[in-house]
């Protein structure tokens, strides 16, 4: 048994201590889970995303969807003055209405995390990062782990890792599963306490539904704090039906173990209404335990600046004009 698989911190309790003590017992673990009826999931995704909410519980509804957001930038030309702007608009969403919430994190790549964090000082906004040799993966392990040290190092309290698709999909399990638990190792700080770790799955890469389910698995048994979809950098990102699958996933850890994990949505929600469906999905399947940035997040930039306008047209009955909201 690796040092690292007895460790992992998900593998206690619920009778799931011994699933990572070698790869033919992980392999026995995740191929006995149920199979995913696929035409039943879509058809129950389909339908909660039918199911409207009421105008009184709407103006909730929004203010809790931007509360949840990870207010995002990833790109190669991002700078410190786009960092910063990203940051105020955070703090303030709505310049014109104080009593706009805050979003819950802002995320960026490891280099920028020290001016993110100076930016936010003062508020409770998380600074998340990107680690592990993001979105690709494909790095060698010490490289992963130096990624997230230096994330965590200057301040991070999140790091979003991605897994090695390969390696899951080649059926190289207690590969990813000790990649995981050395990356959680890697979030710890001097102090002993821990940045929280979100692990990307990339499900639009997972071909399968029953993929999906095996690394949602994988990675609580592993330690992950939050479970996500996507990087937002392929063409298939967040849908209804997978996020679905990985909302029951964590409901049925928490059954079997009593640990509570979060889902992270990420790439392609950008309206409120989206964001609705996804709520609606949230509160069906697990309830207002998770209804709370604490466990469920939305991995977006875009998505902001549509609720804001949803938000003033609730306020004034009408929608703003375009410059209402800044440009990303």
């Amino acid at each position: 048994m690796s040092t690292v698989a007895a460790n992992a911190p998900g593998a206690a309790g619920g009778g799931l201590q011994d699933v990572a003590a070698s790869e033919a017992s992980l392999r026995r673990f995740l191929h006995g889970l149920p199979g995913v009826d696929a035409v039943g999931l879509e058809a129950r995704a389909a339908t909660l995303g039918t199911r409207s909410i009421k105008t009184t519980a709407k103006a909730y509804a929004i203010d809790l969807a931007i509360s949840m957001i990870d207010l995002t930038t990833l790109e190669g030309a991002d700078t410190f003055g786009k960092v910063r702007a990203l940051c105020t608009k955070g703090r303030n969403p709505d310049p014109t209405d104080p009593t706009a919430p805050r979003v819950a994190a802002i995320c960026v790549y490891p280099d920028m995390v020290a001016t993110a964090k100076a930016a936010l000082a003062g508020t409770d906004i998380q600074v998340a990062s990107v680690a592990t040799a993001f979105p690709a993966g494909r790095a060698a392990l010490p490289v992963k782990l130096a990624d997230t040290a230096d994330a965590v190092a200057a301040g991070a309290n999140e790091i979003d890792m991605v897994i090695d698709r390969g390696a899951f999909l080649s059926g190289r399990y207690l590969d990813v599963f000790n990649e995981i638990t050395a990356v959680k190792q890697a979030c710890k700080r001097a102090d002993g306490t821990s940045a929280h770790l979100k692990v990307i799955f990339e499900t639009g890469e997972l071909q399968t539904y029953d993929n999906v389910r095996r690394a949602s698995w994988l990675a609580m048994l592993a330690g992950a704090d939050f479970i996500k979809t996507s990087t937002g950098k392929v063409a298939v990102n967040a849908t209804p039906p997978v996020t679905l699958l990985m909302l029951e996933a964590v409901r049925d850890f928490k059954q079997q173990t009593g640990i509570q994990i979060g889902v992270k949505p990420a790439g392609g929600i950008k309206t409120t209404k989206d964001a609705m469906k996804y709520l609606v999905m949230v509160n069906e399947t697990l309830g207002d335990d998770w209804l709370s940035p604490h466990w469920f997040r939305f991995g977006a930039s875009s998505l902001l600046n549509d609720l804001l306008m949803q938000r003033q047209k609730l306020t004034t009955g009408r929608y703003s004009g375009p410059d209402y909201v800044t440009v990303d």
